[in-house]
């Protein structure tokens, strides 16, 4: 029997169908004030993302290059969300379904899903459109086939994956319709209970390798015993959502700044989660980036990573960028 298994990691794919790229201007839509609209287009089209619909390619160099690897583990953020209400938008649903559908075609049943904010909606930046929608998190399950949390074993090796969102729920409540709020407080409170059986179940001698979308969820997720109790065992957590070492590497920095509530549903949504970032070190996370990473940059990549069934040796982590001729080590 092989000790060792090989991994696939990507996140944030962002990928769009025929239906999604129809709607070309749906970065502007919504966004009245001329002046913030100039700003928002400055800071994507020089700092974020250029083209939010140019990167369908990479999808297709990520399964190019890792065919042949064992086990296949997605991030999270399948569509570009641009009607910002999840899969319940049918444009959104069609391209993270040709996205999931292209994973599954090389990896089978050994690949795994991860929910991303963008499965279930969430406010443009600049404006109002959008939000939380239940019919998105409940067709991602049904059509899309997302399961909300799950545990696959490796020998000593136990991979579960979360929602991020769920556990977050108190960040983004605005960003829901009032009249669904009590069912999503709901589900966070099954999702919950659902993560202290997988961690109750896990023996002392397993390791565990968490992935979680946004890094935002992990200060609630840390403030359950059954996931305090087995931090020795959590070798690493890997998270997506920030794209790029850089935005990770700022988060830090900026750990522990108060909330800022004044300027709109962004800054508040992001000084919220900034303002417990300092939580996020008992999880050793590990940023998988976007497969595009940002404009400014442009240092988008995937991850591979050999595991040792025995646990005898660290798991190895290898970064692959598609925009320069190199791979990064990290060592945990």
């Amino acid at each position: 029997m092989r000790s060792r298994v090989t991994l696939s990691i990507l996140s944030d794919i962002h990928y769009a169908g025929s239906l999604e790229r129809q709607r070309t201007n749906f970065l502007n839509e919504g966004i009245n004030n001329p002046g913030l609209r100039l700003l928002i287009r400055f800071y994507r089209r020089y700092i974020w993302l250029r083209d939010p619909f140019a990167h369908n390619h990479l999808l297709d160099q990520f399964l190019a290059q890792t065919r042949g690897t064992d086990f296949a583990i997605a991030n999270g953020d399948y569509s570009c969300d641009s009607a910002f209400i999840g899969v319940s938008d049918d444009a959104a649903c069609a391209s993270a379904g040709e996205c999931l559908e292209k994973l599954r075609q090389q990896f089978g049943v050994n690949f795994r899903p991860i929910f991303g904010d963008h499965e279930i909606g969430k406010q443009m930046i600049g404006g109002t459109r959008g939000g939380l929608r239940l019919a998105s998190f409940k067709r991602a399950q049904s059509e899309l086939e997302i399961e909300p949390a799950w545990r696959v074993e490796m020998g000593r090796y136990v991979l579960i994956g979360v929602v991020s969102s769920l556990l977050a729920l108190s960040v983004y409540e605005r960003e829901t319709l009032p009249e669904e709020r009590p069912e999503w407080w709901a589900l966070r409170a099954e999702h919950l209970q659902t993560i202290r059986t997988l961690f109750d179940q896990i023996e002392p001698a397993q390791k565990i390798l968490l992935f979680c979308h946004d890094p935002t969820a992990l200060p609630f997720l840390g403030e359950e015993p059954a996931v305090r109790r087995k931090f020795s065992q959590l070798e690493r957590t890997i998270i997506g959502h920030l794209h790029s070492p850089l935005v990770l590497l700022k988060s830090r920095l900026l750990a522990g700044m108060p909330s800022i509530a004044f300027l709109g549903h962004t800054p508040r949504r992001l000084t919220l989660a900034l303002r417990r970032a300092k939580f996020w070190k008992p999880f050793n996370i590990l940023l998988c980036p976007s497969l595009a990473g940002i404009e400014l940059l442009k240092d988008g990549g995937f991850y591979t990573a050999e595991l040792d069934k025995d646990a005898a040796v660290p798991i190895h982590f290898q970064l692959h960028r598609f925009d320069r001729n190199v791979s990064i080590t990290d060592k945990p």
